[in-house]
């Protein structure tokens, strides 16, 4: 089997409505593993007759230096979300303390 570039070590997807995410673990020349996040979302343009059909595509690269950093600002992210109502302080972009009471358990 011949490496590429970036070879795909694990993949997961979840179907959300018209996109689609997803996680895909990737390993570059180096053996540094990184996690490729797509979010594809599908587009129906012209008329019923006629339906033209895209995918729209937006891909967010995650190193693992980054991981830790990148789970802590979700996990808040997630709680703020989730009780609905913001305040002047969680709008705030500044770095908070993970007090977060999140079901998520991502562990690396």
């Amino acid at each position: 089997m011949i490496q590429t570039d970036k070879e795909l070590v694990f993949s997961e997807s979840v179907k959300a409505g018209k996109r689609i995410y997803y996680f895909d673990v990737k390993q570059s020349r180096n053996g540094d593993r990184y996690i490729a996040i797509t979010e594809s979302k599908k587009i129906v343009s012209g008329d019923e007759d006629n339906p033209q059909v895209s995918y729209e595509k937006h891909k967010l690269f995650l190193y693992k230096e980054d991981f830790d950093k990148f789970i802590s600002a979700l996990r808040n992210a997630i709680d703020i979300a989730g009780q609905g109502q913001s305040t002047d302080h969680e709008q705030s972009s500044a770095p908070q303390a993970d007090t977060s009471s999140s079901d998520i358990d991502i562990q690396f």
